[in-house]
């Protein structure tokens, strides 16, 4: 392309483009020099625009997010990829293999818990294994909670459900109901401002813009993605939430409890109760509430065992802060490299932990295939994936993430938010079929194909089903 006279004088100001659209920057490509960082992205097959050495675009505004106006690219790719490849659906459903990686996770947990019960919560011993071993297994249970989330364990949705809380114990605070919605929307409305939670707050952008800033986001990037939701955009409470609720305190409750030295079973004496006459059997009955309301109500706070539910509260703290595995959490979704693009994948070892969460683009494109059959669905389809950059080591993007100022809270994408749009074609619709208008129930008020609609968890299929209602 000539270049004018006039800009040969005058370097552009790439700072302009924070908020260009792809197409824009596509044919831009800025080549290693001493005032960039290394590039930090690895591409399998390089494109012809993108060699794997130089940069395709300029650095982003750190003063704002990257606002796009085009699509996200998963739905796109994920039509294309059926059209190329229609055996793809034949990867779709649950699989049973999460539920015996949960129940052995949950097992290792409760054991160390039990083992550490009289081990202080400041000794080297508690917070190594906390961290290596809690922190570790935590953050795999978050990732089941996760592919649960999708109902790709068991073909049901209760069980999924049940099955998520049963997840949810060795975290130690109920989250599995409320993630569930969060995380969908999360999938729907990728990038959407208000509505995918999953984005940084503009004040996040003002306070942890700098080293200082990520390193206290790094630290403690576990409250960030609890707390941010609720912040950003509450939900309804229904009666999952509830039951979510209930079972895990009902659970931390008892953990400490029966952990504690003062604590005894109460025996029950079989010749007893067999000598009782009937009178005296429905007396003991009628009497059984209230003696419980007394004896718990002996316990004091004191006389608890906590450190049982320190281990798993700090497992949960050591899972997002500095730990390999949470590397995932700023891996998936910021831009890097100059890159518009909004989602990455991992592809090394450390997948074997987090339920190949790493294949993210995979993930993403396609919510309905289960952890198990992800590196399936990019073998099936390598011309979609491997021209794609990705990140080689999650250690390395947290690392990366804090001293590269090219990256940063607002390496993000965003989108406006669309949710009065919506709402008016939603009441429009609804006109449509109280006007008596014919249509194909789901597809038409969707307005996308049945198959994709299954595929996206939309429909009635086997796994992936996300429309529920959790009432």
């Amino acid at each position: 392309m000539a270049k004018s006279n006039e800009s040969a004088e005058k370097p552009i100001d790439f700072s302009l483009y924070g908020g260009a659209e792809p197409s824009e920057l596509s044919s831009v490509a800025t080549p290693l020099d001493s005032t960039r960082s290394p590039r930090r992205t690895v591409t399998p097959t390089p494109t012809a625009k993108d060699d794997g050495k130089s940069y395709p675009g300029p650095p982003q505004d750190p003063k704002d997010f990257l606002w796009l106006m085009t699509e996200e690219p998963h739905r796109s790719r994920r039509m294309a990829i059926m059209k190329a490849h229609p055996q793809v659906t034949t990867l779709m459903g649950h699989t049973p293999t999460t539920k015996y990686v949960v129940a052995l996770v949950v097992s290792i947990q409760f054991i160390a818990a039990y083992l550490l019960r009289s081990t202080h919560p400041l000794s080297w011993k508690f917070l190594l294994t906390a961290y290596l071993v809690g922190g570790t297994a935590n953050h795999n249970l978050f990732l089941a909670i996760h592919e649960i989330t999708h109902n790709l364990a068991f073909k049901g949705i209760w069980w999924n459900k049940a099955l998520a809380v049963m997840a949810n114990l060795p975290i130690g605070v109920p989250y599995a109901a409320a993630f569930k919605k969060y995380h969908i929307e999360h999938h729907r409305y990728l990038g959407e401002d208000g509505v995918d939670t999953d984005l940084p707050s503009r004040i996040e952008l003002l306070c942890l813009n700098n080293v200082l800033g990520k390193v206290f986001f790094t630290t403690f990037q576990i409250f960030f993605y609890a707390l941010r939701p609720t912040f950003v955009r509450t939900q309804k409470l229904t009666s999952w939430h509830i039951a979510n609720l209930i079972t895990q305190l009902t659970f931390d409750f008892l953990l400490i409890l029966t952990l504690s030295s003062s604590f005894t079973f109460p025996t029950i004496s079989i010749s007893a109760l067999s000598a009782l006459t009937l009178p005296e059997m429905i007396s003991l009955l009628l009497g059984l509430p209230s003696a419980i309301v007394t004896y718990f109500g002996t316990i004091s706070c004191s006389s608890l065992n906590w450190y049982p539910l320190f281990y798993l509260l700090f497992s949960s703290f050591f899972a997002g802060s500095w730990h390999p595995l949470a590397g995932h959490f700023i891996a998936e979704h910021y831009l890097w490299d100059g890159l518009e693009q909004e989602t990455y994948s991992y592809y090394g070892p450390l997948n074997w932990l987090a339920y190949n969460v790493g294949y993210h683009n995979e993930h993403h494109d396609f919510p309905s295939i289960p952890w198990t059959r992800l590196p399936a669905l990019r073998a099936l389809a390598p011309e979609f994936y491997d021209n794609i950059p990705s990140h080689p080591s999650w250690v390395m993007v947290i690392i990366n993430f804090v001293r590269d100022k090219e990256v940063g809270i607002f390496a993000r994408a965003k989108r406006i938010n669309r949710e009065k749009e919506r709402e008016v074609s939603r009441k429009v619709r609804e006109e449509k079929v109280k006007g008596g208008e014919k249509g194909s129930g789901v597809e038409k008020m969707v307005g996308t194909p049945v198959l994709e609609q299954k595929e996206m968890g939309m429909g009635n299929g086997s796994g992936g089903s996300e429309s529920e209602k959790d009432e």
